[in-house]
């Protein structure tokens, strides 16, 4: 008699702990897998209260979209179920989300998802899946919001630092640069010594001002007018000294403008994206639109977990500084509509149109 191989008895075992979850109508199940019926084309989540199929017609999946990817639909109490998670879902990351903004240090992952009930893997994909950051990049972008309103705020730039959560001064500024793009004492004093070279250049979008500070490129502005472009810059470094750019920088200006004029070619520089945490999140989730798709501005509040949150996002798209290589071009109406494009709407319909692989 041939042996079975382990893998084989390793699948029967989970298959089998899978089953008794269902059979038991276990909601701690609920967050590992769903389970689909062959014979009916639907799946269902194990705490469904939907009357139990023949085992030999149910298989496994670790996740509804990989049910729907095999062609499975939701059936209609499950539908119910997905808003019900959903919801448990929201309460457990506001909750942690909480705890991250009151806690003096950043809690571990593990310290969370305790805190939750949940393991390490599923506190993690949960939280990435509503916020669209995982808790350390919440934790990260939180904590230098912290430091910023704590340096207009306090007396000195050490009481800024601890009451931001920092439990040293030599760990704050081992990252304070990228951070805030510029020593403390500078930032506090309004970025007054942060150089910030620019130039402007010509692009088949119209003219196109580049900005770089310390940490990357901190602005892409389009626009008809150079000097009105140059103005708009000033209004959002006031007290930054702009600087003219050199011929190394001339050269910069040039993969930008070959990037506007390719956004599917992607732009290989760094950028310095300076933002509120939902901002943040909402740009974060921009980047992920590849070139030739667009998502709605409902789309998109789903993707970050915010789905009340539709004028917010609009809000946050019309505040990125970086045109084209933050993607906002890509959002558009729930009909299909161009709208609300910083750099005006025929511009975004000319990146959708090469993007698309149409001629302008």
């Amino acid at each position: 008699m041939r042996p079975i191989p382990d893998d084989s008895i390793n699948r029967d075992t989970e298959h089998a702990r899978r089953w008794a979850a269902v059979v038991a109508r276990d909601p701690a199940a609920d967050d590992a897998f769903v389970y689909a019926v062959k014979t009916t084309g639907v799946y269902a989540r194990p705490s469904s209260a939907s009357r139990l199929p023949r085992p030999e017609n149910v298989e496994f999946f670790t996740s509804a979209a990989d049910a729907e990817a095999a062609g499975y639909r939701p059936s209609r109490r499950a539908s119910a179920d997905q808003s019900a998670v959903a919801t448990r879902h929201a309460a457990i990351v506001a909750r942690a989300c909480r705890h991250i903004e009151t806690s003096d240090t950043a809690p571990s992952l593990q310290e969370l998802a305790e805190g939750c009930g949940m393991s390490p893997f599923h506190f993690h994909r949960i939280f990435k899946t509503t916020t669209g950051l995982t808790p350390r990049e919440y934790a990260g972008a939180h904590r230098a919001a912290r430091i910023r309103q704590q340096l207009n705020n306090s007396p000195s730039v050490t009481d800024a630092i601890y009451d931001a959560g920092y439990n040293s001064n030599s760990r704050f500024y081992e990252t304070s640069t990228k951070v805030l793009g510029m020593k403390p004492s500078d930032y506090r004093s309004g970025g007054v010594n942060a150089d910030i070279r620019f130039a402007i250049g010509q692009s088949s979008l119209g003219a196109i001002l580049v900005a770089q500070s310390a940490r990357g490129i901190c602005a892409i502005l389009l626009g008809e007018d150079p000097e009105k472009l140059a103005h708009d810059l000033q209004d959002m470094f006031p007290r930054a000294n702009l600087l003219g750019g050199d011929a190394a920088f001339e050269q910069l200006v040039a993969t930008v403008v070959g990037f506007v004029e390719a956004p599917s070619l992607g732009l290989q520089l760094p950028l310095d994206i300076r933002g509120t945490v939902f901002q943040q999140r909402v740009w974060k989730a921009l980047l992920d639109i590849p070139p030739g798709s667009t998502v709605s501005y409902t789309e998109l509040a789903r993707r970050i977990g915010a789905p009340a949150a539709v004028r917010a996002v609009a809000s946050a798209c019309a505040a990125n500084r970086l045109a084209v290589a933050i993607p906002c071009h890509r959002v558009v109406r729930s009909n299909g509509g161009l709208s609300g494009y910083r750099w005006g709407v025929e511009r975004k319909r000319t990146l959708l149109d090469r993007e698309a692989g149409q001629p302008d």
